[in-house]
């Protein structure tokens, strides 16, 4: 992904936080002088960390942007001139954490999509078989009747069944497999 740095002016004014007009030395912290050559030498290699922990430009560069003004408003911490590109390449890896952090939560609180809802056409095809179904049921002989409720409508084991009917695993299935040829029928048969 092919990034444009932007590159900053030859040389940033003077910060007018900076306390009596005496130069930041290496022992007071890093200078800004220092911070801008880094920036300048490093802005692509920080870009292309942060890319590999985000997934879009616009991301990354915020990301960059916002580690070298950390860094500026506290360079005074970093003691060691030579330590400030890995204070650097930390702070791109937590603000992209962070930013990681944010999106996923916001993923999250997003609004469940209401479910899509059947037409009124096929709820009433949805109906019609329902009504078929029942009237189908009521043909068929009592236990066999018994034992397609109690096994696909109760969800029941054919011992289940057997042990709530008292009768025999074998009727269970007889009556069940004989029950489920005539709905077939039945449920085939022109109304």
């Amino acid at each position: 992904m092919p990034v444009i740095a932007p590159v900053p002016a030859a040389r940033p004014a003077r910060i007018p936080n900076q306390r009596d007009g005496a130069e930041d030395g290496v022992a007071a912290g890093t200078t800004v002088d220092h911070l801008t050559e880094t920036y300048r030498a490093h802005y692509r290699s920080l870009l292309g960390l942060a890319a590999l922990l985000l997934d879009d430009t616009a991301s990354c560069e915020d990301v960059v942007q916002e580690a070298f003004i950390r860094v500026h408003s506290a360079r005074k911490r970093v003691r060691d001139p030579e330590k400030t590109l890995a204070y650097l390449r930390q702070t791109v890896v937590n603000l992209s954490r962070s930013a990681l952090r944010r999106r996923i939560l916001g993923l999250k609180l997003l609004s469940k999509p209401m479910p899509d809802m059947a037409s009124a056409e096929e709820g009433a095809y949805d109906q019609l078989e329902r009504d078929s179904l029942i009237k189908a049921m009521k043909g068929l002989q009592r236990r066999q009747r018994e034992v397609l409720v109690l096994r696909y409508f109760a969800d029941m084991t054919e011992a289940q069944v057997a042990e709530t009917l008292g009768i025999s695993l074998g009727s269970v299935k007889a009556y069940g497999s004989r029950g489920i040829a005539a709905l077939r029928l039945a449920m085939e048969a022109p109304a």
